[in-house]
């Protein structure tokens, strides 16, 4: 319609009765400042934590099996069956359906971050697939580049939060772990938006993150914090032991060349190593030539 026409009228005869209307006294919903979100944050961003959701309650409803093996539960391999077959339609939850053929090329990322089945373990190219489902909504247009701090720490915080329950629940085993040599068993992005949250931070330092008493005071709000006590709560044993890489980026002077040094290192030891990228998949939205990653 050309901009400035106006509209005809609707038909009368179309509209719906009033006497069927659900209709409620409005009310204020802003209070604070953080109550912003409702307001500025986008509905993709709402669905996604919602699909997320999801996932979280079906790890309550498939609890752990008894076993003779300490790892690797095989009740996951039941929480995964039911995320296969649900994948595309979670998908279709946050793709608008007017984008519905891309549903299914997106929702083969989803199935592939959360871990395998066969050997139920997760690692770094789990996580990786998480961010390339991200990639591919933004490619598609789904998430904006206003979305971009919400989906860092709203979309892939939960993302976190479901992954390290699921590694609890059914004490999943490390993929490719490199031991007390890796930077961490697990995870490796949220270490870099993590020291990226941390740049020009008034009093913490790369330091203070092997203070038990720093990290306890401001993990709720540090990505980074959230994911070293997490270890603390898994391993055992003196930090420098278990985590002798963490131990020496505590060194490092300033965040901004944590940040730098871990950007580096994710691309030699994860983007770049072939255990790896050989589980990666690749289609038109991620195509291997050239090689895109967001």
């Amino acid at each position: 319609m050309a901009e400035g026409e106006r509209q005809a009228p609707p038909d009368s005869s179309e509209e719906t009765p009033a006497a069927t209307q659900n209709f409620i006294i409005p009310k204020k919903e802003i209070h604070t400042v953080p109550d912003m979100g409702k307001w500025k944050r986008s509905q993709a961003i709402e669905k996604l934590v919602a699909l997320l959701n999801t996932l979280d309650r079906w790890i309550d409803e498939t609890p752990p099996v008894d076993q003779p093996s300490r790892f690797g539960n095989k009740a996951f391999r039941t929480w995964y069956a039911k995320l296969d077959q649900e994948a595309e339609n979670l998908v279709a939850t946050v793709v608008p359906t007017h984008l519905a053929a891309a549903v299914p090329e997106v929702a083969v990322y989803l199935k592939e971050s959360v871990g395998n089945s066969t050997r139920i373990d997760y690692g770094t190219g789990h996580e990786a697939a998480f961010a390339a489902f991200l990639c591919c909504l933004c490619k598609i247009g789904v998430l904006r580049v206003d979305d971009q701090i919400a989906i860092v720490f709203k979309v892939f915080n939960r993302y976190l939060e479901v992954m390290r329950k699921l590694q609890k629940t059914y004490r999943m085993e490390p993929a490719g772990s490199q031991g007390v040599w890796g930077l961490d068993d697990f995870q490796f992005l949220p270490f870099i938006w993590g020291s990226s949250q941390l740049i020009d931070h008034p009093y913490l330092e790369p330091r203070h993150f092997v203070d038990e008493k720093a990290v306890n005071e401001n993990h709720k709000d540090f990505m980074f914090l959230e994911c070293i006590l997490f270890i603390t709560e898994m391993k055992t044993g003196p930090f420098a032991e278990h985590s002798n890489q963490l131990w020496n980026i505590s060194a490092v002077p300033t965040w901004s060349k944590v940040n730098q040094g871990l950007i580096r290192m994710y691309k030699a030891e994860c983007l770049e190593k072939f255990p790896v990228i050989q589980h990666f998949k690749f289609g038109s939205l991620l195509p291997i030539h050239p090689v895109s990653l967001c």
